[in-house]
């Protein structure tokens, strides 16, 4: 995650790259959910930590990780961080 292995794997591959811990998400699919799950002491700090660490874009980001809200595979992977997603996309749908 760290070390940029992640950067680039979905448009290299696409999207087949595969890490075998991660219940068949790619390691670009798998670093997005455990960067969410981390804290940030500000938006600013996680922002930049997605530019140099992940080599993406916050807005890719942020439309990558609202896809593995609904897949079952990021579910199976990290269910505490999809379901806690979820609760805030609820509740915001709600109060809308």
């Amino acid at each position: 995650m760290t070390d940029g292995t992640a950067r680039g794997d979905d448009e290299q591959h696409g999207g087949e790259e595969r890490d075998a811990g991660a219940v068949g998400l790619s390691e670009r699919e798998a670093a997005v959910l455990a960067y969410e799950g981390l804290s940030w002491p500000g938006p600013g700090a996680k922002e930049r930590a997605i530019r140099e660490r992940l080599g993406m874009t916050p807005v890719r980001y942020y439309q990558l990780l609202n896809a593995l809200m609904d897949d079952p595979r990021a579910l199976a992977h990290a269910p505490g961080t999809v379901n806690r997603l979820r609760r805030i996309r609820d509740s915001r749908r709600a109060r809308r």
